[in-house]
């Protein structure tokens, strides 16, 4: 039996979790030494639950089957953790997806800047217009953009791209479905990306777990929009953890849509007006391949957003009977978090830094004698934690726990 049904076999427990399943490939370093692990020994493997464990038992196959027939179909490549396509930068992410579906050809981001544009759907026209010049002008500069497509800046930004004949890679939170006529055209000049193989019911999760592959195929994330409870910032806060630089755009103080991004301003990242001010970062890193053009750019007034092909395009969520309004923002919409649903979410060092914490707030002091963590280290996964929700901030340099409230 050919070596791929395994990674799609793999690839398509859906219902089991991402950290099951990368603690399976980091512990049998594929997916067919997965399959032929002796029974029971799943459950015995750190990080694998009991009830992943059950899942996987199962061992079946018969899927694997009408997946590589669909993909044949819709003329999607199959690329696995061991084809020499598959991106470095995504191999050393947490969880890192064991196989892509592409339409389309994956553009080199091991070796190209490639640059994340997000922000909220409920965009103003000054944010459209921000996430498309941006988008524009890196493409011009010789950066790749990365985008959800969703509606809004992620969109607006795609649009540009395209607008500028650049390079965009759309990851889609769903599996390949019919393409709209925006995913036709980025898949003719870079490419779509799913790691769900065709056919899967969509869930709601899924758009959260998207924000790790785009953060992890980028190299820099802009925030161009993003209200305080937004998704953009868990994508910002995952992009943080690893290791991508942060850029946001300033915006009005009194907007709603600008409170996301001036908090993130306020704790670090790096304020941009145009796409040379995020390109001009990575001159060192990958030097002649980053040129500001020499006559400027010339934007074209015509943005394509009134047409009505581009002003019909669904979302995928849409596509697969997903509600379009913003699941993720409405995940965070409430002021406190359940920490007892996602703390399985939470890196060690994270877990540390919770559980030197008191219920009535801990001095940063302390945090760092009891974690026994460098100054830094906390100091930075605090920031993590904080905009993801977990914590926050009060006088006298004081962290608490945000906890759930019935």
């Amino acid at each position: 039996m050919s070596a791929i049904k395994y990674w799609l076999w793999l690839s398509s427990q859906t219902n089991v979790s991402l950290r099951s399943r990368a603690e399976l490939i980091r512990h049998y370093g594929d997916a067919e030494r997965v399959w032929y692990a002796p029974d029971g020994e799943y459950a015995g493997i750190p990080g694998v639950s009991a009830s992943d464990a059950a899942i996987l038992e199962r061992r079946d196959l018969r899927g694997c089957d009408r997946i590589l027939s669909d993909c044949d179909r819709m003329g999607i490549d199959i690329v696995t953790m061991q084809d020499a396509r598959y991106p470095r930068c995504l191999s050393g992410i947490y969880a890192p997806p064991p196989v892509l579906y592409v339409r389309g050809k994956l553009p080199a981001v091991d070796d190209t800047p490639s640059i994340a544009i997000v922000g909220t759907r409920k965009a103003s026209p000054y944010g459209l217009k921000m996430g498309r010049n941006l988008a524009f002008e890196i493409s011009k500069c010789g950066g790749i953009i990365v985008s959800g497509l969703t509606e809004g800046i992620d969109r607006a930004a795609a649009m540009g791209c395209l607008m500028a004949d650049g390079r965009c890679i759309g990851v889609l939170g769903t599996a390949h479905t019919a393409e709209t006529r925006l995913q036709r055209d980025i898949a003719a000049r870079g490419a779509l990306v799913s790691e769900y193989p065709p056919g899967t019911v969509t869930q709601k999760r899924f758009f959260r777990e998207r924000n790790r592959i785009s953060a992890g195929l980028s190299q820099g994330v802009v925030v161009v929009e993003a209200p305080e409870q937004s998704g953009s910032l868990l994508f910002a806060a995952e992009a943080l953890e690893q290791g991508r630089e942060i850029f946001a755009v300033p915006g009005n103080a009194d907007s709603e849509n600008s409170a996301g991004t001036i908090k993130l301003l306020k704790q670090g990242a790096k304020p941009v007006t145009c796409g040379w001010d995020v390109m001009c970062e990575f001159g060192k890193l990958f030097g002649e391949k980053i040129q500001r053009p020499s006559g400027g750019f010339k934007i074209p007034e015509d943005t394509g957003f009134g047409t009505d092909e581009y002003a019909k395009t669904a979302t995928e969520a849409q596509k697969a009977g997903v509600s379009a309004k913003k699941e993720i923002d409405k995940e965070k919409s409430r002021g406190y978090i359940d920490l007892s649903e996602q703390l399985a979410l939470l890196s060690e060092e994270q877990l540390k830094i919770i559980s030197a914490i008191d219920g009535g707030g801990t001095h940063i002091d302390d945090i760092i004698e009891r974690t026994g963590l460098s100054t830094a280290k906390v100091l930075s996964q605090l920031t993590v934690l904080e905009i993801k929700g977990y914590v926050r901030r009060s006088a006298g340099r004081r962290i608490s726990l945000n906890t759930a409230t019935k």
